[in-house]
């Protein structure tokens, strides 16, 4: 009988700083600074080294922070009117005669 094999549904990668550690995914608090305030964030997920510390935060949620943050988000958009392009008047073209002898 075969026992069942455990998936990792995140995987370990080596740590490119001290190349002797093993990033893992860890859920951490994430502190910024929003102007003059300090914002944290909790359950923030960064891979960590285990050996190093290296933090590298995962980019999807750091777009999806900074999409949050960003001060104009919910915020309708304006409508902008299209503008017709120019229509500049040109008399009508005359028929060019060939000039005879």
């Amino acid at each position: 009988m075969t026992e069942p094999v455990e998936t990792n549904p995140h995987p370990e990668k080596p740590c490119r700083e001290c190349r002797a550690g093993i990033m893992r995914l860890r859920f951490i608090t994430f502190f910024t600074w929003l102007d003059d305030e300090l914002l944290t964030v909790p359950g923030f997920p960064a891979w960590i080294c285990d050996v190093c510390g290296r933090r590298d935060y995962d980019e999807r949620a750091l777009s999806w922070l900074t999409a949050l943050l960003n001060p104009d988000a919910g915020k309708p958009s304006e409508s902008r009117k299209v503008k017709p392009a120019p229509f500049f008047h040109q008399p009508p073209a005359r028929p060019v005669q060939d000039e005879l002898p």
